[in-house]
């Protein structure tokens, strides 16, 4: 198999487009795009669907970046065993996250480790990371959930609390709430497979409770904007609250829900030099 034109696919398929990859390789894109045409020529298969400037990869082609992906990082490693050092050297990383906060963190530390390094980060609840994942469509991943799947490997990073969340100056007239309490309020919550919601509703399952009025937003953001106008509780893990002067937290009265953070990739990437370099900055902090 012609190398150049395998690289060239993979960066597109990384860059998830054609100009993205171009600007990351400082080639053209008509080169890339004649190198990836070949290449399906060559064998005689559709490697992406192309959908005016968006392109997805087909079947074939997520198959085929796996091996790419699997190829390439044992020739850096390959590479930093002769030079004397683990220090990865690939220079794009996908990270889908269940919020941005801790993932940009450990990016930040990662990039200072890794100069030059390129990245792109997804948000999305924990299913969701969990299928980017498995759909080889992330490299690694964190989100508050411990995944039981053989095919990921996952380690466990920190641990946060849930807490409720209101308008700062509705805090000052409250005491801290118990379940029993937050349970009759409007309820502001991610949607359903967010590990937010998940943890919060076994909480209340576990003391015989239930949430008499639900607001549903998808997002993270969507949560915040929502208590801000007045709409309901939110619930969140603190440290994703942040020191936004409209919020105060209030932590339960009666419970401690604890909550771990995790990192995790395919099981068979888990040696890859980058991969490990984002789990050990992920420990650091």
């Amino acid at each position: 198999m012609n190398l150049v034109q395998l690289r060239a696919f993979r960066l597109v398929a990384r860059a998830g487009g054609f100009s993205r990859a171009a600007e990351a390789a400082r080639v053209s894109q008509p080169t890339l795009s004649a190198q990836v045409k070949a290449l399906e020529r060559t064998y005689g298969v559709a490697l992406f669907d192309r959908r005016g400037r968006q392109v997805r990869l087909t079947r074939v082609g997520r198959r085929l970046l796996d091996v790419a992906d699997r190829l390439f990082d044992l020739a850096e490693e390959a590479k930093a065993v002769v030079a004397g050092t683990d220090a990865p050297s690939r220079a794009f990383l996908s990270v889908a996250a269940d919020g941005p906060a801790h993932a940009l963190a450990v990016l930040g530390a990662l990039e200072r480790r890794v100069p030059g390094l390129d990245f792109a980060l997804a948000i999305g609840n924990s299913d969701e990371v969990v299928r980017a994942l498995l759909a080889y469509e992330a490299d690694i991943g964190i989100m508050a959930r411990a995944v039981a799947d053989p095919r990921l490997a996952v380690t466990r990073l920190r641990s946060d609390r849930l807490v409720a969340f209101v308008p700062a100056m509705q805090a000052r007239k409250r005491r801290l709430p118990t379940l029993a309490e937050i349970a009759e309020q409007r309820l502001v919550l991610r949607e359903r497979g967010s590990a937010t919601r998940e943890r919060f509703e076994a909480a209340l399952a576990e003391a015989g409770l239930a949430p008499a009025r639900i607001v549903e937003v998808a997002t993270r953001e969507g949560v915040r904007e929502a208590v801000a106008a007045g709409f309901g509780t939110g619930i969140v893990f603190e440290n994703e609250l942040g020191p936004d002067p409209r919020f105060a937290a209030l932590p339960f009265a009666d419970a401690t829900l604890e909550v771990a953070e995790y990192a995790c990739c395919l099981a068979e990437r888990r040696e890859q030099p980058l991969l490990r370099a984002f789990v050990e900055c992920a420990l650091a902090g």
